[in-house]
Formats: C-alpha cells, sequence, structure tokens
C-alpha cells in the first residue's frame, strides 16, 4: 500500500499563523507526491466539503495503492480570505513540498490560488470554486475544474425554471466572486429565454447570518423567482428564512441556484421538499455510485458524500494515474506538463464515470436536475432526490469558444 500520512492543519488568524509542516529530507521528498486540501474547515462551507473532502482525498490515495512512489495528504483551513488561501499555496508551493493543491472553494478564493499556482507552475485542481471564469478568462496551463460552474448551475437549474414559468427573477447574492458570476449566468439565460431580470441585492460574505430585508426586498419586487447565488450554511438559513416569511405563499418561488445533499439534510425534507437543484453526483444514482459511497461512508462519519467532497476523490485519482504515467521527478518540476498528461488521458471512476479534460481545463460530466423528494416519498435518511432531467456532459457546460481562455486555439 502507498505510505500516506494525513494531517490536518488550521490556517490560524491571518497569514503569520499559516500552516507549518515538518521539513523533510530532500531524498525524501523527491520520491514523495504531496496533497494539500485546502478549503472551509470552519465556516459556512464547511460542511459541503471541508473535512469531508480530505477524507475523499484519502481514500482515493488509500484505493490507488502503491505505484512505486509515496503519497502525503495534508489540509488548512483558508478561512474563506483570499489573501489567507493564496499565503498558504504560496508557503505550501515554495517551502513545503506541496505538488497539488486541490478543492478551495469560495471563487474569490480559488481565484487568487490560481494566479499562485501559475506563478510557481504547480498543480492545481478546482473543485470547490464555482466560478465559470476559472475555465474562461483566468484560465491556466496549470489549472483543472473538476464538476461544475455557474454556467453549467444557470444552465441546469435556472434553465428549468425559466421553462416552468419562472419568467422574472429577483436575485439574493453573495457579494464575491461566485455570487457575482453566478448571478450573471442565470441573468443571461432567463434574459436569453425571454424573461427579465427585476433587480438584486448583494450581502456582506461571509459575515452575514440575518436574510430578512434581503427577502422583503425580493418579495416586493413581484419577481416570480426568488434566485439565491449563495451556497452552503447562506442557502440554508435564507430558505429557512423565506418560510418564516411565508414567501411561496405570496407567489414566489425559490431557485437554490448551488445546493448540495448536505444542505438538503440540515434543512430537512419538510422544509426542503419540491426544491429543484442540480447536482453532478448523486450516492443512489447508479450502481457505480452506490459502491463509491459504500466505500467513503466509513470515513465520513456519518455523513453522506455530495458532489463537491467526492469530487476531491475523483479529480486525486485521476492526477495520480498522472503523476504514474509521466513519472514522479517529471510531475514535481512542472505543473503544466502534469495537467497536460491529465487532460491527454480519459477520466473514469465511480464517482463521475466516463469522461475527459478539455483544453481550457473543464472536466466535463453531465449535470442532473433534481427534485427534492417529499417526507413520504423518501425511504429514509439521505433519501433525498428523484432525477427529473440530466443535460449530457458535452452540453452541459460553456462551449469551448465562449469562456475567452486563451489556451483555445481559434
Amino acid at each position: 500500500m502507498t505510505s500516506t500520512r494525513r494531517t490536518v492543519l488550521s490556517a490560524g488568524i491571518g497569514l503569520g499563523l499559516a500552516p507549518l509542516l515538518p521539513r523533510r529530507p530532500r531524498a525524501q521528498a523527491a520520491g514523495t507526491i504531496r496533497i494539500g486540501v485546502l478549503n472551509d474547515q470552519s465556516g459556512p462551507y464547511r460542511d459541503i466539503s471541508g473535512p469531508y473532502g480530505v477524507a475523499c482525498t484519502q481514500l482515493a490515495v488509500d484505493e490507488f495503492a502503491s505505484k512505486g512512489f509515496k503519497v502525503e495528504v495534508i489540509a488548512a483551513d483558508h478561512q474563506n480570505k483570499p489573501d489567507v488561501g493564496a499565503g498558504i499555496a504560496r508557503q505550501w508551493y515554495d517551502r513545503d513540498g506541496v505538488d497539488l493543491i486541490l478543492d478551495v472553494p469560495t471563487s474569490s478564493v480559488g481565484l487568487a490560488v490560481n494566479q499562485v499556482a501559475r506563478e510557481k507552475n504547480k498543480a492545481y485542481i478546482n473543485t470547490g470554486a464555482a466560478t465559470s471564469d476559472l475555465t474562461g478568462t483566468q484560465c491556466t496551463p496549470v489549472t483543472v475544474s473538476w464538476m461544475y460552474d455557474t454556467y453549467m448551475l444557470a444552465r441546469s437549474t435556472g434553465g428549468a425554471m425559466v421553462k416552468a414559468g419562472g419568467d422574472s427573477w429577483f436575485f439574493i447574492t453573495a457579494d464575491y466572486a461566485f455570487g457575482h458570476a453566478l448571478e450573471r449566468d442565470t441573468g443571461s439565460f432567463v434574459k436569453a429565454s425571454g424573461g427579465r431580470v427585476l433587480g438584486s441585492v448583494r450581502y456582506p460574505f461571509p459575515s452575514t447570518a440575518d436574510f430578512s430585508s434581503f427577502i422583503l426586498q425580493a418579495q416586493n419586487s413581484g419577481a416570480r423567482i426568488i434566485g439565491l447565488a449563495n451556497a452552503g450554511a447562506d442557502t440554508v438559513n435564507s430558505i429557512k428564512q423565506a418560510a418564516e416569511f411565508a414567501l411561496t405563499q405570496h407567489g414566489a418561488k425559490l431557485a437554490a441556484l448551488l445546493m448540495f445533499l448536505s444542505d438538503v439534510h440540515a434543512l430537512g425534507l419538510k422544509a426542503a421538499q419540491g426544491l429543484v437543484l442540480t447536482e453532478s453526483f448523486y450516492w443512489d444514482l447508479n450502481d457505480r455510485t452506490r459502491a463509491i459511497t459504500r466505500r467513503a461512508l466509513p470515513r465520513l462519519k456519518g455523513a453522506y458524500p455530495n458532489m463537491a467532497s467526492i469530487a476531491n476523490y475523483s479529480a486525486t485519482l485521476h492526477y495520480l494515474k498522472a503523476v504514474a504515467d509521466l513519472g514522479v521527478p517529471a510531475a514535481k518540476a512542472s505543473g503544466v506538463d502534469v495537467v497536460a498528461r491529465m487532460k491527454a488521458m480519459p477520466t473514469d471512476d465511480d464517482a463521475f464515470g466516463p469522461g475527459r479534460i478539455r483544453e481550457d481545463g473543464r472536466k466535463l460530466c453531465p449535470a442532473y436536475l433534481f427534485e427534492v423528494k417529499t417526507p413520504q416519498e423518501s425511504s429514509g435518511p439521505w433519501d433525498y432526490y428523484k432525477l427529473i432531467g440530466t443535460t449530457p456532459a458535452e452540453e452541459a457546460f460553456r462551449p469551448l469558444d465562449k469562456g475567452g481562455c486563451p489556451l483555445v486555439r481559434a
């Protein structure tokens, strides 16, 4: 088996307390691939991936087994702050021998880490940040975006709501890169379908817990659809507080534009029933998703994987296959080369099935449109979704020539 070590670290308060890793002899470092999982371990996005994403990364390492080199997994909390995330990334790449940074929810942090990875020629696989700019104007030859983005979510969930008659929208938006991109991409789909965007309100992230004033503004707009351009605990709190104001009883519908199985679990079926959402993974989707879920559950402390946490498994497995194919010295020397090898190899695993990585770094996978079951329809805990639509992998994401990625040949 591969020799592994998992060290979960805290970023501390500010860059001065960024995680310190033990120094290793150069000979040991030369034969060891080190993966750094950088995500939210303590804030509003913790339950989306957080420690569960670290556990799924470790599962991939363990299942990859020995291919002639060692693999270590470490982790840190970026606190949803771009300066903290960039500082940890720089330290990891420069001093601590990290070869791949993985996960990185919060689009502003993801974009900051993206620039550090480009500068250092080190691999970065984004499984957590939703901004489609990472495969657009901010694409780099060392970056891969693994399973969802704002364009895909807008097309799948937003498009479905418009087709169902939701022709007027108002957005409650987290005021940072992800919220802006999700509002932008969904608004574009609404307008292209003949609908109207009546307005939006942006709230400070991550310091907001009271959404009542924003919900009242949305209600007063008269929009048929209230689009929640947020995620994690913010989405859960928005839906709970909308219920307190009886928002849906006044003729409006909620569109949770990025929602996860863990969010539905936190809400409960009584509150979440009927919500329409998009994920690219569901544990009960097919035999392969059920198989990977069975293997992951012992590590997840009672939680079930969602598309964010299990994406770390899928991305890690493919990265390690590319390292084995390219060779450890070459993979450690150049993020450009190892990412190019990842793009040249087809992807395939139990979480997402077969796929590929495009020239712009976009990993392609289907987008599944789900409706949350009623309590009567569910057979028990975590049996929450019924599939109502599928967008094929080649159609789910923005066309290759429309994103402005400089890596795409004209």
